[in-house]
């Protein structure tokens, strides 16, 4: 089974679309697509806009591939997951969404193992064109290492410091170090 994914918040119809043809052109019917909030129909997809969160990750488990947008949740789950993915990044200058920050993680990740980089509907469907061949990134570790595990401790136990606001906020009120704070003066 393909899965697809475009999030939750935006609709991204070009990237359904594209799916959807191939599906359509190939008799796919094993593609099930999450569409989000969009008008556009599927014609070969099994679609919803939006599902339960055990009940995605369920379908991410089970599937061979997945599609999606350049999320972060989505790449690292299929990292997590031991399965490949193709990323299509929304294109802001087609008012896909606010900015380009999906370009820019497209360029951090595209190059992994695994993560297979489509910027247009052409390279989207080139990949498609050769779906059953793509593999997976080894699982991602969900377990931190003991070394990790203790630097962060270290940070988080680490004394509060005084903020340099605080600091200002004491001087500019005449009071000593250590003196609470005056109602109205945070």
């Amino acid at each position: 089974m393909i899965l697809v994914s475009v999030g939750t918040q935006l609709p991204f119809d070009r990237l359904i679309r594209a799916v959807d043809g191939w599906a359509v052109d190939h008799g796919r019917s094993d593609v099930i697509a999450q569409v989000g909030p969009t008008r556009y129909r599927p014609v070969a997809l099994k679609s919803f806009a939006h599902v339960a969160y055990d009940v995605f990750r369920d379908l991410q488990k089970e599937c061979r591939v997945m599609v999606c947008h350049a999320g972060m949740g989505s790449i690292i789950t299929a990292m997590e997951f031991g399965k490949p993915i193709i990323v299509m990044p929304r294109n802001h200058k087609l008012g896909e969404h606010r900015n380009g920050h999906q370009f820019a993680t497209l360029r951090q990740f595209g190059d992994r193992p695994g993560i297979y980089p489509a910027d247009t509907e052409v390279e989207l469907r080139a990949l498609l064109e050769r779906v059953d061949d793509l593999t997976a990134y080894p699982t991602l570790n969900t377990i931190a290492s003991d070394a990790f595990v203790e630097q962060l401790a270290e940070i988080v136990h680490q004394p509060a410091k005084t903020s340099k606001i605080r600091q200002l906020r004491h001087f500019l009120s005449g009071k000593r170090a250590g003196e609470p704070d005056r109602p109205g003066l945070r």
